[in-house]
């Protein structure tokens, strides 16, 4: 390792423990009062949400909401067409996101959900935004480099190249200032937070105002694990490893007998030497809230059977509820439309007034 790429490293865990630092104090502060906070989180209708989605985000997004936190969640579809080819089925991904959304608790009373393709003024903030930030820093992003380097030689698109900048449009849009992310996207929020200091200090404020335009959000930092997939890589709906929420409990049942485990029958549990067994312990601790080595302990001789058997039961249990709602809301698709064209319609007004306030500070409201 070089030393260019050590202080990189060194710099990111420090940035890193700052932001947890940061992200506790914010918990504190929803306890004593939430009001003062919006909170943006959303998704990509590239497919089902699978139990990594539930266990890394929505069932948190459920919490904040239930806690009084101002919720916005996005379908990010135009974000779909960063790296692909063409949207696929996006309009029924969409409401699928939805669908669960609303299966998992989301009250659509209390939060709006929306799609950015729908609202037009937040995306015509992207070109104030642009003129606030350089190529290399948009090169400089780990989601834009990673995705360049596995190019192989194919062009870059424009909009993958300026996806930092569409992020943070759709952060500061609605004035969000907490945002639920992992460790690897804190480069994206830090991006967002210079857009909003940038335009403030170049552009201004809106005549007659002391406060900027634009907050500067922060990161809420996630506090659970990372679950791998099921055959002990990443977890991802193109692997085909992943358990959808949408599932039956048979379908359950099945992709999680297929699961890798390993020779050793004593069940311990060993992230290091043993990861698809730690991976599913983690799973199940998850799921009953119970620790990985309580759960080993109980299982120890019982195998690799037992283990997948106990996933399974208390997944199936803990998703019951779940699945009940899913299916009676696929019964009446017209809740779904409706929750999703009102988010849309309250985004909009939204948006539109914080493009006035933007023309104002700009001088172009004419």
């Amino acid at each position: 390792m070089g030393f260019e790429e050590t202080l990189a490293n060194a710099t990111s865990d420090a940035s890193y423990r700052r932001s947890r630092e940061t992200s506790e104090k914010i918990h504190a502060k929803i306890a004593e009062d939430p009001s003062q906070f919006r909170m943006l989180t959303g998704d990509r209708p590239t497919g089902n949400l699978h139990i990594g989605h539930y266990f890394g985000s929505l069932s948190n997004r459920v919490k904040l909401q239930q806690a009084g936190v101002e919720t916005w969640i996005l379908v990010a579809d135009y974000q779909v067409i960063t790296d692909r080819d063409g949207t696929g089925p996006i309009r029924e991904r969409a409401y699928s996101l939805v669908t669960d959304y609303l299966a998992a608790g989301i009250d659509p009373a209390k939060a709006t959900i929306f799609a950015h393709s729908q609202v037009p003024a937040l995306n015509q903030l992207m070109l104030p935004f642009l003129s606030l930030v350089t190529d290399a820093e948009l090169r400089r992003n780990p989601t834009v480099k990673a995705e360049l380097e596995a190019t192989e030689g194919r062009p870059l698109s424009g909009l993958l190249l300026t996806y930092p900048v569409h992020q943070a449009a759709d952060i500061l849009f609605c004035k969000a200032n907490i945002v639920p992310v992992g460790k690897d996207q804190l480069p994206h929020l830090e991006q967002t937070r210079v857009i909003a200091q940038r335009f403030d200090r170049r552009y201004g404020r809106p005549e007659g105002s002391d406060t900027p335009v634009f907050p500067s959000p922060q990161a809420l930092l996630s506090d659970s694990g990372t679950i791998l997939g099921l055959d002990g890589r990443k977890m991802s709906k193109s692997f085909g490893n992943t358990v959808d929420l949408g599932m039956s409990a048979d379908e359950t049942a099945k992709k999680i007998r297929k699961a890798v485990t390993d020779s050793d029958r004593f069940i311990t549990y060993d992230p290091e030497n043993r990861p698809e067994v730690a991976n599913l312990l983690t799973i199940a601790a998850m799921a009953t809230g119970r620790g990985q080595a309580e759960i080993a302990e109980e299982i120890g001789n019982g195998g690799g059977g037992t283990l997948k058997n106990y996933v399974t039961e208390t997944l199936n249990e803990l998703l019951a509820p779940l699945r009940e709602r899913r299916a009676e809301l696929e019964k009446d698709p017209e809740i779904v439309r409706r929750v999703l064209a009102e988010g849309i319609e309250r985004a909009n007004d939204q948006a539109n007034e914080t493009l006035r306030e933007v023309r104002e500070a700009m001088n172009m409201a004419y």
